[in-house]
């Protein structure tokens, strides 16, 4: 049953949250379309800010009429106006722009000022077609016959060369190019597990602040127009959850395998999703371990089978590129050097980079007596552990950036929708690879 409408004293606290969270969001976009340095964030910021301005002046006539005891008729009163023109124009608006603007070719230049997508974008592209004509999509950095530059990287795992392979096998003109842009492949994965996971949830009520939080967010839609990769893998990560939330715990190790294949840093979200499974199958009779075993199982396999003919095709290069280059320890340094409080210690010496790393592991031993002390009994609390455990992480790190956190912010603005489809009653199926119906 759906929640009835809130009171006049409680719709007004929250248009007030609206307009602050919307006032907010246009400053920083404001900032980006004069000030970023990036040629696609100074586009995303001229027409994002059209739509976070949009979405503050509606919350602020509706907070008007909300005081003086009026309320707009139909879908004018509906707070979802903001989120929504969010969407098309701090969204979908600047990214089709930037990848027709991409198509005048000047990707690759030194000149970020020109560059219509983050060099995430290309990099991926390129390790398709790598893959396709060598097998692997990483270079031997030391037999280049020239000294390596960071755009000679690609830091992430195999799965990750999917969403470069239309761009690789279909592009070469202006029309396939712009349509096979891996950050539409990105955002359709991104989108499709987002709608899978509401599936399995049975459709609940999305609350408006799990939508501010993991779609009308500043780095969620800066994210979506100007790179992507984030997005498609939280996204997997958000679908993992849902299916170890519905007892499909072989499907979610599967999912998860895939997110860990990717990109390692959603590799902690393991650990949660362990414990869930576990503390999930203790009140079922003849169950018991089933599920964890399962999911372990499931989870192992798959990695290996995904890995292990890529790092066979060439081991140290595999290690340069995924292991050596993101932890710092690469034949070139990471230029992830945001200044949060992890890089900001590591930034005063040797000393300082000990200093953080321990930091990190301190907030990991945190996260694992958190998990021990209160296991994550439903899908929304595992989504809260896995949210806090990446923050500190990303927080904590030597080499970080401030666009990660879109992997917290998403996580939590999940969370409350979880959170509504517990309460409305979720009574899974269970199923998976393995399993038997019941």
């Amino acid at each position: 049953m759906a929640p009835g409408r809130p009171s006049a004293t409680r719709r007004t606290r929250l248009l007030g949250w609206d307009l602050g969270f919307y006032l907010g969001c246009f400053a920083f976009a404001f900032a980006s379309a004069f000030a970023s340095e990036f040629y696609g964030y100074r586009i995303w910021g001229a027409f994002a800010s059209a739509g976070y301005g949009l979405a503050a002046a509606h919350s602020a006539g509706l907070l008007l009429c909300a005081r003086a005891g009026r309320e707009p008729r139909g879908r004018l009163g509906s707070r979802w106006l903001g989120p929504a023109a969010i969407g098309l124009l701090a969204m979908i608006v600047p990214l089709a722009v930037l990848v027709i603007r991409r198509l005048t070719g000047v990707d690759w230049l030194i000149t970020p000022g020109s560059w219509a997508a983050q060099p995430e974008v290309w990099v991926i592209e390129r390790s398709a077609g790598l893959l396709l004509r060598h097998g692997t999509p990483y270079v031997d950095v030391t037999a280049l016959g020239r000294p390596p530059e960071v755009n000679d990287y690609t830091p992430y795992g195999p799965v990750m060369t999917v969403f470069g392979l239309p761009r690789a096998l279909f592009g070469g003109n202006p029309v396939t190019d712009a349509l096979t842009d891996a950050r539409w492949m990105f955002a359709l994965a991104a989108c499709l597990c987002v709608l899978a996971s509401l599936r399995l949830l049975n459709w609940p009520r999305i609350p408006v602040l799990a939508a501010q939080l993991a779609l009308a967010c500043p780095l969620t839609a800066l994210t979506w127009s100007v790179a992507g990769p984030d997005l498609a893998i939280v996204g997997l990560l958000v679908l993992a959850c849902a299916l170890a939330a519905t007892g499909r715990a072989g499907w979610s190790g599967l999912v998860l395998a895939l997110v860990i294949s990717a990109k390692l840093i959603a590799a902690p979200a393991a650990a949660v999703l362990l414990v869930h499974l576990w503390c999930r199958g203790r009140g079922e009779t003849g169950r018991g371990h089933a599920d964890p075993v399962r999911f372990v199982t499931t989870l192992v396999t798959t990695t290996v089978v995904l890995h292990l003919p890529v790092y066979l095709a060439g081991p140290q290069a595999f290690l340069e590129h995924v292991i050596r280059f993101p932890l710092g320890m690469g034949v070139v340094h990471s230029p992830a050097a945001s200044p949060l409080p992890g890089h900001l210690i590591a930034e005063t010496g040797p000393a300082g980079t000990v200093v953080s790393l321990v930091l990190v592991g301190a907030a990991a031993v945190a996260v694992l007596v958190w998990l021990g002390r209160r296991p994550p009994a439903t899908g929304s609390a595992a989504l809260v552990r896995i949210a806090v455990g990446l923050g500190a992480l990303i927080l904590l790190t030597p080499a970080t950036r401030y666009g990660y956190l879109v992997y917290p912010l998403v996580l939590l603005g999940a969370a409350l929708t979880f959170r509504a489809a517990e309460r409305a009653g979720l009574r899974p199926p269970r199923s998976g690879p393995g399993a038997t119906s019941s």
